[in-house]
C-alpha cells in the first residue's frame, strides 16, 4: 500500500490516509457491511464492543481469501450517534498502524435493528491465496 497524502489538503483529522494506492497484482476483496452480533446472535450494547465484533467478523472474512485486517485500504463505517464515535474510533485505531487505510465515517438514522449502532465494510488488497 502507498498512502496518499498531498500537502496540498489538510491532513487526516485521526488516524487515516487520503487515499491507498494499490500496486497491480493485487487480489481485491469487498466485505459486506458488517453488524455488531456474534455467532451465537449476542449484540453488545456499547458501540466498541460492537465495532469490535464489526472487525472479528471482517478478519473472518478476510482469512478466507488469505488476507489479514494488515491488508485492509478503505474503511466505510456507519454509527447511529455522535456518541458512537468514539468507541467506534477505539477500536479501529487499536486495530491498524500506518500506512493506515482510507476511511469514511458517517452518523446515520439506523439500522435494520435498534440494538445495532455501528456496521463497517471494508474493502482490501493483497497477494493472491497461494500466490
Amino acid at each position: 500500500m502507498k498512502p496518499l497524502s498531498p500537502a496540498a489538503i489538510a491532513p487526516p483529522f485521526a488516524p487515516y490516509s487520503h487515499g491507498i494506492a494499490v500496486p497491480s497484482g493485487q487480489q481485491l476483496v469487498f466485505c459486506s457491511g458488517q453488524l455488531g452480533i456474534d455467532a451465537d446472535g449476542n449484540v453488545p450494547t456499547d458501540s466498541a464492543g460492537q465495532a469490535r465484533i464489526c472487525f472479528g467478523n471482517i478478519a473472518a472474512i478476510l482469512a478466507e481469501a488469505g488476507l489479514g485486517l494488515e491488508h485492509v485500504v478503505r474503511i466505510n463505517a456507519f454509527v447511529t450517534g455522535r456518541e458512537h464515535m468514539a468507541g467506534y474510533m477505539d477500536v479501529r485505531n487499536s486495530l491498524f498502524s500506518a500506512p493506515y487505510p482510507a476511511s469514511t465515517l458517517m452518523i446515520v438514522g439506523g439500522f435494520t435493528r435498534p440494538e445495532f449502532v455501528v456496521e463497517i465494510e471494508v474493502v482490501a488488497a493483497g497477494p493472491e491465496q497461494g500466490a
